[in-house]
C-alpha cells in the first residue's frame, strides 16, 4: 500500500518535507493575499494592483514548476 502522506509529494518529486515547506509557504504568501483584498475592499485606494500582481507571479512561478517536472519525467 503507498504512503497517502507521500504519493503526491513524490509525484511532483519532492519529500514530504520539502512539500510541507513549499506548501506552507504558499499558504502564508496566500493568507497575505487575502488579508491585502480585504484591506482593499474596505479602502480601495490601497493594494490597487498589488494582489493582483502577486497572485499573478505566484501563478507564473506554479507553471513553472510545472513545466519542470513534466519536463523532467519526459527525460526519464
Amino acid at each position: 500500500m503507498k504512503n497517502i502522506f507521500t504519493k503526491h509529494p513524490n509525484a511532483v518529486g519532492e519529500s514530504y518535507l520539502r512539500h510541507f515547506v513549499n506548501a506552507s509557504r504558499f499558504s502564508l504568501i496566500l493568507i497575505k493575499l487575502a488579508f491585502m483584498s480585504l484591506t482593499h475592499a474596505i479602502l480601495p485606494f490601497l493594494f490597487e494592483h498589488s494582489t493582483s500582481d502577486q497572485i499573478n507571479a505566484l501563478n507564473a512561478r506554479l507553471q513553472e514548476r510545472k513545466k519542470a517536472l513534466e519536463k523532467q519525467k519526459d527525460n526519464i
